[in-house]
């Protein structure tokens, strides 16, 4: 199974807490910490930009669904204000690397 990547921005420091769609995830149990990027050893998948017909028909109200995972980071600054990086983007390394 493949892993699934997601870089840090430059901004997050430690603490931080990491949410997979709204849930929050544990380090050590649902990921990993490699330098300034995220290891999932299980597969994310971020949907792409529409293509015409899958927005056409989302104009009519008619949905097309496909999985859409959004991984979400929460932290605080030196100066103890909140900050959020929200749908951070997914790599997926290749099975087997």
């Amino acid at each position: 199974m493949a892993n699934s990547r997601v870089r840090l921005p430059r901004a997050v420091v430690p603490p931080f807490t990491v949410f997979l769609n709204g849930v929050r995830q544990l380090e050590g149990a649902d990921y990993r910490v490699e330098g300034d990027v995220l290891v999932f050893d299980r597969e994310l998948v971020q949907e792409g930009r529409l293509g015409f017909w899958r927005w056409f028909w989302g104009a009519w109200g008619i949905g097309t669904y496909r999985k859409d995972d959004q991984v979400d980071v929460a932290w605080d600054d030196a100066a103890g204000h909140p900050h959020v990086a929200h749908k951070l983007t997914i790599e997926r390394d290749a099975p087997g690397s």
